[in-house]
């Protein structure tokens, strides 16, 4: 097996140095998927590039935190389950919310569950999303432009979970009491 380090300011190529200052500035640490994605800047600024864009997206804060949770259980990524799943707390997500997308159960409230349904769709057939499951969504009040922005935010998921699949990336001490495998 391929080993991966969790690089950090000192380690890192240089070129990435000040990206990895600002994550320590933020969050007090290195998140290790940020410290993993360091061996290639490129792929670093790709994952923060789409993060941004996802961001930016029409959904809500809480469909986003909706997207990212689904998308991780999904893809079986322990590391995401457990980063998006305190992150989601933090964010204020009802805890039954992120409950069921980690137990991979449909969500109470109705809009949430037509966006958990959609990413995990999406990521299980590979886009191919079927033309009724794309009405029952439209049907929950979303319009076409929320279908491409959970896509983006997949797309960006999915990004990080393959990586932490091939790096097995340790889970941070600040994420541990949300740790989770499939």
């Amino acid at each position: 097996m391929v080993e991966f380090g969790v690089h950090d300011e000192n380690s890192a190529p240089a070129e990435i140095t000040p990206e990895l200052e600002q994550l320590r500035s933020n969050f007090g640490f290195i998140p290790n998927i940020y410290g993993v994605m360091a061996e290639s800047p490129q792929a670093f600024r790709a994952y923060r590039a789409a993060q941004e864009q996802f961001l930016a997206s029409s959904l809500s804060r809480q469909e986003q935190h909706v997207v990212w949770l689904a998308v991780s259980r999904q893809n079986s990524c322990g590391y995401c389950l457990a980063v998006h799943s305190a992150v989601a707390q933090g964010a204020g997500v009802d805890s039954a919310v992120i409950d069921a997308i980690r137990q991979d159960k449909p969500i109470g409230d109705g809009r949430l569950e037509a966006v958990r349904r959609f990413a995990r769709t999406v990521v299980e057939r590979q886009g191919w999303v079927q033309q009724e499951e794309i009405a029952e969504f439209l049907a929950a009040g979303f319009e076409r432009r929320q279908m491409l922005d959970i896509v983006t935010g997949v797309a960006m998921k999915t990004l990080s979970n393959y990586i932490n699949h091939l790096a097995d990336t340790p889970l941070d001490d600040a994420f541990a009491a949300y740790a989770w495998s499939a």
